[in-house]
């Protein structure tokens, strides 16, 4: 078994799936740069969710380098990563009804405001629960999910319904069930999760699309700049006291 060949039949895969969500996306995805055009040109707030592994593509777009200032996480305690012990408390608490509303009840949002959850398989009470929650509340949800589990799997919410059955606009990340891309002899599982490689990028070319929508409206967009370039952190505070009542990570 060659690690070099495996490696490269990692990257072909995530490379692969990279192009059909670029090409087989790309109107959804200018359409979810819209949505927060409009949402940041109107004084709304912006927000992300994403439980398990799917809060890493989340926690990408937030307060971070090259980013819009105005993202915020929407934090659920509990599953939003691995410091939980044991860990598979988190994934119990993805099937718990109910998290998602007082999760919501507690938070800053508000009619106006948008809401992206991104949620691998779609199918978990929480983020099925946040995005019904979240439009009862007046927010737009845009979801970000693989299509193929909704097809293919059974809906773990009572409801019987999928995350994209509650999103005014849906982005399919191309991901195949059990997220796992690469198939070798001697190993009993499949192995290479790309999800969180492609989400990553399909994240930051929604964010890409938004800031083109909202200078293309001569509105400058409220970007973050490094901290380790010369005058970054004074560009930063500058930001974070003109949009101080729409960034809540900085509290």
């Amino acid at each position: 078994m060659s690690e070099n060949k495996l490696a490269g039949q990692f990257f072909d895969a995530a490379i692969g799936l990279l192009q059909r969500v670029r090409d087989e996306e790309a109107g959804r995805i200018a359409e979810a740069g819209a949505l927060i055009a409009d949402t940041v040109a109107d004084g709304g707030r912006l927000f992300v969710f994403g439980a398990g592994h799917s809060s890493l593509p989340a926690q990408d777009v937030v307060y971070r380098a090259g980013g819009l200032a105005l993202i915020n996480l929407l934090a659920v305690p509990g599953v939003m990563g691995l410091d939980i012990v044991p860990a598979t408390l988190g994934s119990a608490l993805e099937r718990v009804n109910g998290l998602a509303g007082a999760v919501l009840d507690t938070s800053p949002a508000q009619p106006g405001d948008l809401l992206i959850v991104i949620s691998l398989s779609g199918r978990n009470s929480l983020p099925v629960e946040m995005a019904m929650n979240a439009r009862a509340l007046g927010l737009k949800v845009v979801g970000v999910t693989s299509l193929a589990y909704a097809e293919h799997t059974k809906s773990r919410h009572v409801s019987g319904t999928f995350l994209k059955d509650h999103c005014d606009l849906v982005v399919d990340s191309k991901i195949d069930i059990g997220d796992a891309e690469i198939r070798a002899e001697g190993v009993g599982a499949p192995f290479g999760p790309a999800s969180t490689v492609v989400t990553s990028a399909l994240m930051q070319a929604v964010v890409a699309e938004a800031v083109g929508a909202l200078a293309e409206r001569g509105i400058d967009p409220p970007m973050l700049r490094s901290g380790n370039v010369d005058g970054g952190h004074e560009w930063n505070g500058r930001v974070m006291s003109d949009y101080g009542d729409r960034i809540f990570f900085r509290q």
